[in-house]
């Protein structure tokens, strides 16, 4: 099925981030549901030259040794979620913030921020090399309240049993863990209603990246506009 553009429902919609407002680049959300293909299309969308700032690497990064996130962390949660080699150690802190909503706040609270920061940082950074168009890939796009901080946004998607089938058979989950983790997430007719660009990704690769293919023009004319 083609990629499907939608008209953003009105309203319920948060100012923009100030940080973002006196940047002449348009920006493009790219998000999608667990196990939908969003790394797909985003490693497709960077072969056709568009920058893609990929959130999970800054917060990667914003967490390497010596970050001042870093050690917010540990003065938070103690020597515990540091490795001896300095790095984070992701699995002690993810079993420690999953399990109690007030933990997962605080983490959020210096991750954000943070991220953020870095995520201007490199959208000014495309700006000064001339760039008209950024995508900004963010796995929680609605969760997080960001959905004013882009022009406009691009959602990929897959019928929930597709997904959890990838989930077991790609990931190992079980049924219920894929269940739980699809739960987490928004209401998919929600993140639909407020999406402009629809990527329906229930079959294959090469499918997928027909679709990416015929959306590069008018993602590229959002730069232009």
């Amino acid at each position: 099925m083609p990629c499907l553009p939608r008209r953003r429902a009105a309203g319920g919609w948060q100012p923009a981030l100030p940080h973002l407002i006196d940047i002449p680049v348009r920006t493009i959300g790219l998000t999608g549901n667990i196990a939908a293909g969003k790394s797909a299309v985003a490693d497709r969308l960077r072969a056709h030259g568009l920058t893609v700032i990929d959130a999970d690497a800054l917060a990667r990064e914003i967490v390497a040794p010596g970050t001042p996130a870093l050690e917010a962390i540990v003065a938070r949660w103690g020597a515990r979620v540091r490795r001896a080699d300095g790095t984070l150690d992701r699995a002690v802190l993810r079993s420690i913030v999953f399990a109690d909503p007030t933990e997962r706040a605080a983490l959020e609270a210096i991750m954000h921020p943070a991220i953020e920061r870095l995520r201007s940082e490199r959208v000014a950074e495309a700006a000064a090399r001339g760039e008209t168009l950024v995508i900004l890939d963010i796995p929680l796009l609605f969760e997080a309240g960001l959905t004013a901080s882009v022009d406009q946004i691009l959602l990929v998607d897959a019928p929930v049993d597709v997904r959890r089938e990838r989930l077991v058979r790609d990931r190992g989950l079980s049924a219920a863990e894929a269940d739980a983790m699809i739960a987490a997430q928004w209401p998919v007719e929600e993140k639909r209603a407020r999406t402009d660009w629809i990527i329906e990704n229930a079959g294959s690769l090469e499918a997928l990246a027909h679709q990416v293919d015929a959306l590069i023009p008018s993602l590229r004319a959002i730069g232009t506009a």
